[in-house]
């Protein structure tokens, strides 16, 4: 079987084995849960509660009118105890609201609505009441990809089910669990943009969710699924979008500038929902792994919930952990705090030990150059760090830093130890902030 990949990026050690077998679990829901204001790309939202207010699971707590938003519900059924500024994942503080958790949590998404006569708009319109957000870890904002413009018409959609994050496997598992949603999910999204072709990319490790997927597809025309090499960042969606196609985003375009319509797998599975029981973004199913944790598991979240009772869920801490990171290894976020709640664009919680850690201080570029060879996006990863570290932001601009999509594969590669990552974000807040 031939596998389709790009040029560039790396193979590192994927570390799945500890979780991707392992069904979904439910943990026990948290005495409290902390639903930030903003956890997407776009304008915050602001409460539509106070506290005092009882709210039930799936209400409306924030809002606002800017177009590149998405509002946020209460995760569960329960009172508002304080509306306050909060650690996030980032470090930054973000207005959220707390709400003390009921003991009585009534599922009231059970019944499914026929979908025949959906239409586009109504598509667009479930995916935004809904809260709905790219669960890859993006968290953009799933109306607004579903409304290309009118001049860039889209032709195919493409659902990320690669996965290449080391470590985490939620998306293996809502593939593998939820594969008639994720296949309905992936039709609503071709009817939404008029598209005629469907494509469910899978990185070859997960061949279980392949088989799956195909012997749901069999008779439905118009969707394939296409097995992809093992490499890590094939679930970059312009990496995907050149693996599965051939065509190329020019540089500082969007995927519509080529017809194409990117979306992740858990999202895929959770418009479907939305649009066939009314559930809006709630929970998610999360991955909880590394050797500094006693009990790896995949499981079933609500959003809010604080790090710290995740962790306790899965046995707590174990071979004295230097490092908790929220999402995958390679662009996830570093934690200050366990106190930061989950938000939707969490797909994973790691916890890693000083041995796979690997850290040691960082040096001064020894120009090998192997940075350059790894990036999947053609940058030359020492020039820009150089330009950054003299504070010559407008020269890194020059040299691509606002391409870059923070892989980390030139960190992963250099034998100096250098934080490419960490420059790039540096250098896009400054550019950004003189903008």
């Amino acid at each position: 079987m031939e596998l389709k990949t790009f040029t560039g990026g790396i193979h590192p050690d994927y570390r799945k084995e500890a979780t991707a077998y392992k069904a979904t679990e439910e943990i026990a829901l948290p005495e409290e849960v902390v639903i930030q204001m903003r956890q997407h790309v776009g304008a915050p939202n602001e409460p539509t509660v106070s506290a005092g207010d009882r709210v039930e699971a799936g209400t409306t707590i924030g809002s606002t009118e800017a177009f590149v938003s998405a509002p946020v519900h209460a995760s569960v059924s329960g009172e508002v105890t304080e509306i306050s500024e909060q650690i996030s994942f980032s470090g930054a503080l973000v207005n959220s609201v707390t709400i003390k958790v009921d003991p009585d949590q009534p599922d009231k998404w059970t019944g499914k609505k026929n979908l025949e006569g959906i239409t586009p708009e109504q598509i667009r319109e479930i995916a935004k009441e809904s809260g709905l957000v790219g669960l890859g870890g993006a968290a953009f904002p799933t109306h607004i990809k579903l409304s290309p413009p009118a001049d860039k018409p889209i032709d195919i959609v493409i659902i990320n089910g690669c996965e290449c994050e080391p470590f985490l496997t939620c998306d293996h598992r809502v593939m593998l669990e939820n594969t008639e949603d994720l296949i309905e999910g992936l039709k609503l999204m071709m009817k939404a943009v008029g598209a005629g072709k469907g494509i469910i990319g899978i990185e070859a490790n997960k061949m279980d969710v392949v088989e799956a997927v195909e012997s749901k597809t069999a008779s439905e025309s118009g969707v394939e699924v296409m097995p992809l090499e093992v490499k890590y960042p094939q679930g970059n969606e312009k990496m995907l979008i050149d693996a599965l196609t051939g065509r190329r985003v020019p540089p500082g375009k969007l995927p519509s500038e080529v017809g194409v319509l990117v979306q992740n797998s858990g999202t895929a599975v959770a418009l479907y929902k939305a649009a066939s029981t009314g559930r809006p973004v709630i929970d998610r199913i999360i991955t909880v792994s590394g050797s500094g944790i006693r009990e790896p598991k995949n499981v079933r979240v609500r959003i809010g919930t604080r790090i710290e009772h995740v962790i306790e869920q899965c046995g707590g801490f174990v071979n004295n952990p230097e490092k908790v990171i929220m999402g995958g290894p390679m662009t996830g976020f570093a934690q200050k705090s366990l106190s930061a709640p989950t938000v939707k664009g969490t797909s994973g919680i790691v916890v890693l030990t000083g041995k796979e850690t690997g850290e040691s201080e960082e040096r001064e570029c020894v120009g090998c150059g192997k940075c350059v060879d790894a990036c999947p996006m053609f940058l030359m990863p020492n020039s820009i760090v150089k330009y950054i570290k003299r504070n010559q932001y407008e020269k890194a601009d020059k040299y691509g830093v606002k391409d870059c999509f923070e892989c980390g594969c030139c960190s992963y590669v250099c034998p100096a130890r250098i934080h490419h990552v960490g420059y790039v974000r540096i250098a896009k807040a400054e550019l950004a902030a003189k903008k």
